[in-house]
């Protein structure tokens, strides 16, 4: 059940594509004031667990903290912050009472999880203005399914995107790309895409090419898809202001960029130095940028992230006059410890500071709107117009897209990747929490930079990420400049990557399926163990395995010099070690207690009893696998089938029956599926 209230004047977000009746009574287990802008509160039972908010810090279960829903360019993703690059205001209180909640608002929201008193929810809109819609269901699951058919179908990715991706701000020249293609095809290693930064850029210009380091970019595009690799280019938000620039004099001539509240068009520095923000949320200016996206169309680019997009402001003239105003007054003088720390702060104060959001304005529906009200759509609008432009040029085929910043509604356009971690462990861990938030808030193709953007990577930290990432839809390794070199070659026994890259080729056909099964049926590909265990106290309580699919369970070492990890078993399973495509062991594990050795070099999953994985060989990218004949791995005591989905991984046509080949394995251990060679290694008990 669905309820929808309007409260104040809310801006239409487009995030809810479900026509819901208007209701007029609260629920009476929240407490609801409009006196003072909006606050709901609620009591929050000793064994509840809350759900959600998409990517942000902490936990699976979010209680304990506050989160504040402001989208923001944050490089520090510690426990100390309450906000990330996103937007995704929607909870699951999973207790006594078990209800969804999302706040459709684009300004400030501030969830107060038993921050300030450990048995209180407390939510509070300043502006008053919002959409607010509860749901309710007799489980989480049932909740979040729900949820996602209200917000509407995800994005689906081509299933090339599930091939290796390799990216680093730094490939400077189309020689420095081929270095890395080369070294990764030397050494036998599996590659699907390398990622574009901002190194392609004339002068770091959107929409341009450096023609004096790339100076045949066109044949360098066409040069690596010959070879099953796609070039992803970057895509800032803000377009630098010079004379001559095309894109930058056409959003002048035709209006299109944010302005003052004088009618003068807003300034900001970012990376090319001063530039306009394109006013994606006016019809007309969303639609102008989407159709830049051409150029690269016809170069035949395939994929594209967007980045910056918070939009993310490293200084304005007012900003700075106010440095250098302060800066002019410590000069000379005996600074005290207070003068010395605010001196210190002045320049990165500069940095996304949230006066500069209430300084510029978009025209919305016809409406001039301040930017801070709407602050946290400019990710998903951004987002949005590649999309549609790009579907106005390349209508019948896939193409990849992912983005930084998002709010709830743009994962029917576009996947998003984690942002600027670091070569942390504990990111490892963060990676992992982050999944089923951001499943249950609609986005599916997710990702986080393996390794770590920032910092410098060791050999184990990046096989262990790795060992995580060989199961998330986008599987990228990228790394800010100035960090050690991170590619899989540049590390001792390469061979070691290539083993661990085979694993994630064998298993793209399983992975690629549950994905769009998930797509096409408004479902989760990760889910905690507690929506398919609700029971299971112990399930319950675990925060660092996932449900994955239908059929697995994952559970990653995260712990540098850890030989192994404790991990609960909800059910008996099958484990099994992968060391390579076709080096691999099984071991069947009873419900309950296990420490499981897993080395460096392998890649544990545990399958559910009664159910089993479909794997093929590996290839050295996705155009070039071979699906015909694949190993089922698993134990059974009955019958078994499982429903693989393979579309042809390209077009827009998805969802029909005839994608659907079933995979049976009788009671004798025969298996059978039409069209496919089949061998069973499935344990018979």
């Amino acid at each position: 059940m669905v309820y929808k209230y309007l409260i104040g004047n809310p801006v239409e977000t487009q995030a809810v594509v479900m026509d819901c009746p208007v209701s007029q009574e609260y629920p009476d287990y929240f407490s609801i004031s409009t006196e003072d802008g909006f606050l709901m509160e609620t009591v929050l039972g000793e064994q509840d667990l809350v759900y959600g908010l998409g990517e942000n810090v902490r936990g699976i279960n979010k209680r304990g903290w506050i989160y504040e829903s402001s989208c923001c360019d944050e490089k520090d993703h510690d426990e100390t912050k309450s906000a990330l690059y996103s937007a995704h205001n929607f909870l699951i209180i999973d207790g006594v009472q078990t209800v969804g909640i999302f706040i459709d608002t684009p300004g400030d929201v501030v969830f107060d999880i038993g921050y300030t008193r450990l048995d209180r929810l407390s939510i509070r809109v300043s502006d008053g203005n919002l959409r607010l819609y509860v749901l309710e269901g007799d489980s989480a699951y049932e909740i979040a399914r729900e949820f996602r058919r209200m917000t509407g179908q995800s994005y689906a990715a081509p299933r090339w995107a599930f091939g290796y991706q390799q990216s680093r701000w730094g490939y400077g020249s189309e020689e420095e790309v081929r270095q890395v293609v080369k070294g990764y095809q030397e050494n036998h290693i599996p590659l699907d895409a390398i990622g574009m930064d901002i190194d392609y850029m004339e002068r770091y210009k959107d929409f341009t090419v450096d023609r004096t380091a790339f100076p045949d970019f066109e044949g360098l595009v066409k040069e690596l898809k010959e070879e099953g690799i796609r070039l992803v280019p970057i895509i800032d938000a803000a377009v630098k202001i010079e004379e001559g620039y095309d894109v930058y004099e056409e959003g002048i001539e035709k209006g299109y960029f944010c302005k003052n509240e004088d009618g003068s068009v807003f300034e900001a520095g970012v990376w090319p130095g001063w530039t306009h923000f394109p006013d994606v949320l006016n019809d007309e200016a969303r639609q102008w940028f989407g159709e830049k996206y051409k150029m690269f169309l016809d170069m035949e680019i395939e994929g594209f992230w967007n980045d910056m997009n918070e939009p993310a402001i490293f200084y304005s003239r007012e900003e700075l006059d106010r440095v250098w105003e302060k800066i002019e007054g410590y000069k000379n003088k005996n600074l005290n410890v207070d003068e010395f720390f605010d001196l210190e702060g002045l320049f990165p104060a500069c940095l996304n500071n949230r006066r500069d959001y209430e300084r510029f304005y978009h025209e919305m529906d016809g409406v001039k709107i301040c930017h801070k009200q709407v602050h946290n759509l400019y990710g998903y609008y951004m987002t949005r117009a590649a999309s549609q432009g790009i579907e106005k040029f390349r209508a019948d085929k896939r193409t990849l897209l992912f983005s930084r910043s998002s709010y709830i509604g743009m994962h029917r356009y576009a996947g998003i990747w984690t942002g600027d971690n670091k070569a942390w462990w504990s990111h490892i861990l963060l990676n992992l929490k982050m999944l089923p938030s951001l499943n249950m808030c609609g986005f599916l193709y997710v990702g986080a930079d393996l390794g770590g953007f920032a910092g410098d990577c060791t050999k184990d930290l990046l096989m262990r990420w790795i060992a995580l990432g060989i199961f998330t839809p986008l599987m990228r390794n990228h790394a800010r400049r100035n960090t050690r070199r991170k590619e899989c070659y540049q590390f001792e026994n390469p061979g070691d990557f290539r083993n661990l890259l085979k694993v994630r080729y064998a298993l793209i056909p399983y992975l690629y399926s549950e994905y769009m099964k998930a797509v096409l049926e408004d479902d989760l590909m990760f889910r905690p163990l507690a929506f398919d265990y609700r029971s299971d106290d112990r399930a319950r309580k675990v925060e660092d395995q996932l449900m994955l699919g239908k059929d697995l369970m994952i559970a990653p070492v995260y712990e540098q010099n850890a030989d192994g990890r404790y991990v609960y078993l909800p059910e008996d399973m099958v484990l099994v070690r992968f060391r390579s495509d076709e080096d691999y062991s099984t071991e069947y594990l009873e419900k309950g207690h296990h420490y499981v050795e897993v080395k460096l070099t392998e890649v544990p999953v545990f399958i559910k009893k009664n159910h089993f994985l479909p794997v093929c060989s590996a290839a050295s990218c996705t155009d070039q696998m071979d699906t015909g004949k694949m190993t089922l791995l698993g134990a059974m005591d009955r019958e078994i089938s499982y429903r693989l989905y393979e579309d042809d991984g390209y077009t827009q046509e998805i969802g029909n029956e005839s994608h659907i080949t079933e995979i049976w394995v009788d009671k004798e251990g025969r298996a059978r599926a039409a069209g496919k060679e089949l061998v069973n290694r499935i344990l018979q008990m």
